[in-house]
């Protein structure tokens, strides 16, 4: 079985970019975002609580979830909220575990964005933080979501703070640089994981 090595960071911290660099090494990434997605497809168990739940209204012309009216309704309706978690979130770290066990390369990537705010450090043996400063995260997610200081400050209010993420860290990448800054940290930890997957 695969080394399981957590991936998290807050928003515009560049976790995607550290991840695909890891991809290219020929390493398994599971993406907790992408499992979240899959578990609200249609024809499944997760997508039909939610229809039955909130109605039909809650869905697309083509029968797939419509995520900005279910974001809506959870603004609007906080109690909810807790509903969707208690619903969803066990499905998506069982798909996450099932994800880690049929892996097949020496170690694979757990991409989890909210790891330290849901408690799963424990799915993985190590955590590696993507670290930046708190400017470089509201620059980037500004220039790449397209909004103002104030939203990206709200956003970055609603998660850990860097101190409580650093505090998980068995590894730490720093991402305030270009990607060329990120080639060696990546190298260096990719010969350190084969390591220890062997051991």
């Amino acid at each position: 079985m695969a080394l399981v090595i957590g991936i998290t960071g807050g928003i515009g911290s560049g976790k995607s970019t550290v991840a695909n660099m890891f991809a290219e090494k020929g390493m398994d990434i599971i993406d907790a975002d992408v499992i979240a997605r899959q578990v609200v497809e249609p024809g499944t168990e997760g997508l039909n609580a939610i229809a039955q739940k909130f109605g039909r209204h809650i869905l697309t012309s083509d029968g797939t979830l419509n995520r900005s009216a279910l974001r809506e309704h959870i603004f609007s309706h906080p109690e909810d909220k807790a509903w969707l978690n208690a619903l969803l979130h066990p499905k998506i770290r069982e798909a996450m575990i099932t994800q880690t066990q049929l892996s097949d390369t020496p170690y694979c990537l757990l991409v989890v964005p909210l790891l330290v705010e849901n408690g799963l450090q424990s799915l993985c043996e190590r955590v590696l933080v993507v670290d930046v400063s708190e400017e470089t995260q509201i620059a980037r997610t500004r220039k790449r979501d397209g909004i103002s200081d104030d939203q990206v400050k709200n956003i970055l209010n609603a998660q850990a703070s860097r101190t409580q993420r650093l505090a998980i860290a068995d590894d730490i990448v720093n991402n305030d640089g270009n990607d060329e800054a990120l080639i060696p940290q990546i190298d260096a930890l990719h010969a350190q994981y084969l390591e220890l997957a062997i051991q």
